[in-house]
């Protein structure tokens, strides 16, 4: 790590426990100060690191002209608990001067009233932008979308085009091209602000200008664009619907943003978790969603205590076996959770289909097979040495074995079967898994050890 970042880092951590003590001591002046002197993306980290009564005061501290460069910044969680403290007005003062993507995103958070209320008080040409944007799904490109954006003629010389960009009194943010179009407004190229900077004035745009540009169209999932910005290393990129028409752009800003949700959400699903959980969240709001889940996961291991159940009385009859047995279950799940992980990443790339599929099953199993042998030797040689017994071994080996083919099978196949019904494998996957992995585990030891010891 940078050290310029950990001095970052660790000045934002100075800056909390200062807040606090100055909290404690009811000094809020000094503390408005420093707030509204610093970047709105610290203020919000700030607000983001805060447990709920702090974070309320810092927001009353915020100065309202800072307010929507914040809230911008903000996850949806915090941004959602925030939003609700305003009132119609305050929103529209927070959202002036803001992208029309931006402004979307933050009217999502709101209630249906709220936001028509907003789009009222907004000027023309900005409700007709936002009203644009927040008619298309939050994770498609027109979603993501910015509406402000420069575009030009093919026609026209550089000089003519350098003269218009003088007009703006600032280029929208990340502009690294300009865009071209035709009477009908359809896209046609691109002219790079590098080439255009360098080039003779007299030169017209259609000389220089860059054709071969692959466009997203508005309908296009928001993990997709990302994977294509990733691929092409695009600072922005055009927006087009279905008749070709220049809907929008999108910029590397918001595409940072959908990959880093995207792994927020395949790190939270695992456990069960959404994907906008707020750190500090209140008691209230997270005991609810946590509680859905362990329910969830209590029927599984209510399943796999009936397979235990079901050979009680050779349990009763050899009691090693309740010793060894969480051992085959523990070994299954480890080894369909790695194989679950790289199918559920490869899904995410567009790298799995079906041509390739069969290759990475076999490959799964194989593994599951060879590493089930490895540690099933390691396993039986204990297990012959704690209890003498070289059926027991030979019972929790073959166990062994199975259950890490099974869980090789099932991490593969699963993820792909959840895919094609519309069911998140990164949210579901897991307890799946585990519940199968631990019945099979189960049931494999229980059963081989009922049929050599009857």
């Amino acid at each position: 790590m940078p050290s310029t970042h950990k001095s970052r880092t660790n000045q934002l951590q100075h800056q909390l426990e200062v807040l606090n003590d100055a909290m404690q001591s009811g000094t809020f002046a000094s503390v408005a100060h420093m707030l509204n002197g610093l970047k709105p993306e610290d203020v919000a980290h700030l607000l983001e690191s805060s447990p709920p009564r702090m974070r309320h005061i810092i927001w009353q501290l915020v100065e309202p002209e800072n307010q929507g460069k914040i809230v911008q910044y903000l996850s949806e969680d915090v941004q959602g608990q925030i939003l609700e403290q305003m009132d119609v007005q305050e929103v529209v003062a927070a959202t002036e001067g803001l992208e029309s993507d931006d402004v979307a995103d933050m009217l999502q958070q709101l209630p249906n009233r709220i936001i028509q209320e907003v789009l009222l008080s907004m000027g023309q040409q900005d409700r007709k932008r936002v009203e644009e944007v927040i008619s298309y799904d939050e994770d498609s490109a027109g979603g993501l979308m910015s509406t402000d954006l420069i575009t030009v003629r093919a026609s026209v010389t550089l000089d003519v085009v350098l003269r218009f960009i003088r007009r703006h009194e600032e280029l929208p943010p990340a502009t690294d091209s300009i865009f071209i179009v035709n009477r009908k407004d359809q896209f046609v190229g691109v002219l790079p602000l590098s080439r255009l900077l360098v080039s003779d004035p007299n030169t017209t745009v259609r000389e220089i200008m860059t054709t071969d540009i692959e466009t997203i169209t508005v309908d296009m999932n928001a993990a997709d664009v990302a994977l294509l910005f990733e691929r092409y290393d695009w600072v922005s990129a055009p927006v087009v619907a279905e008749s070709g028409k220049l809907l929008g752009r999108i910029t590397i800003d918001d595409v940072v943003d959908v990959i880093r949700e995207d792994a927020e959400h395949n790190m939270l699903g695992m456990a069960g978790l959404s994907d906008d959980e707020d750190t500090f969240s209140p008691v209230s709001k997270t005991f609810p969603r946590r509680a859905v889940w362990l329910g969830v996961n209590l029927l599984t291991a209510i399943m796999a205590s009936l397979v235990i159940k079901l050979f009680e009385g050779t349990i009763e009859k050899v009691v090693a076996l309740a010793v060894l047995m969480p051992i085959v279950a523990s070994m299954g799940g480890v080894a369909g959770s790695q194989t679950l992980t790289v199918v559920i990443r490869g899904i995410a790339l567009r790298q799995i289909g079906k041509n390739n599929f069969g290759w990475l099953l076999n490959r799964e199993v194989v593994v599951g097979f060879l590493n089930g042998a490895v540690w099933a030797v390691v396993v039986a040689a204990a297990a012959a040495l704690l209890y003498g017994d070289m059926t027991l071994a030979l019972i929790i080996a073959s166990a062994m074995i199975l259950n890490l083919v099974m869980a090789g099978l099932v991490g593969t196949l699963l993820p792909i079967g959840l895919k094609r019904m519309n069911i998140d494998p990164a949210l579901a996957g897991s307890v799946i898994l585990t519940t199968f992995t631990d019945i099979a585990g189960f049931f494999a030891f229980l059963g081989l050890a009922t049929w050599f010891y009857q």
